[in-house]
């Protein structure tokens, strides 16, 4: 079996959706800013799709940043508690990652979402999947 439906579910195009993380164990954000710009990315938490109860969730103390062309290693970057990541104005932080698990959520919240102030790409892979599906049956991860 492929990874997709057995390990993963993706969402490509993610900047600013809610992600439901009721059926997995946590979620990846891949984020992609070109030409050396440096972003903000913000973490909020919802108690569904539409948003309800939005609000930041300080839960990002270490994320990881390489160019994104597979010429360098990431490198681990650390930070006290926060909802925001802040990439450097430099090439070898063009793309960042960045991990949350389900269990960083508040109670009765199942949703995040990440949103680059920029024009920062942002990919979002579901990890941990509770149950294991032909990628065709998946659920739909922002509803």
């Amino acid at each position: 079996m492929e990874a997709l439906g057995r390990t993963v579910n993706v969402i490509s195009v993610a900047d600013g959706v809610y992600i439901g993380l009721r059926d997995c164990g946590g979620v990846a954000f891949s984020c992609y800013l070109a030409g050396a710009a440096g972003d903000t990315y913000t973490l909020v938490e919802a108690k569904d799709a539409a948003g309800t109860g939005a609000q930041n969730l300080a839960a990002v103390t270490r994320y990881y940043t390489c160019t994104g062309d597979g010429t360098d290693a990431w490198t681990k970057r650390t930070q006290a508690a926060a909802a925001t990541v802040v990439t450097a104005a430099a090439a070898t932080q063009n793309a960042m990652w960045v991990e949350i698990d389900g269990a960083q959520l508040s109670d009765d919240y199942d949703y995040v979402k990440l949103t680059s102030t920029g024009a920062g790409r942002v990919e979002a892979i579901a990890r941990d999947l509770v149950v294991q599906r032909a990628p065709a049956n998946l659920p739909a991860l922002g509803a």
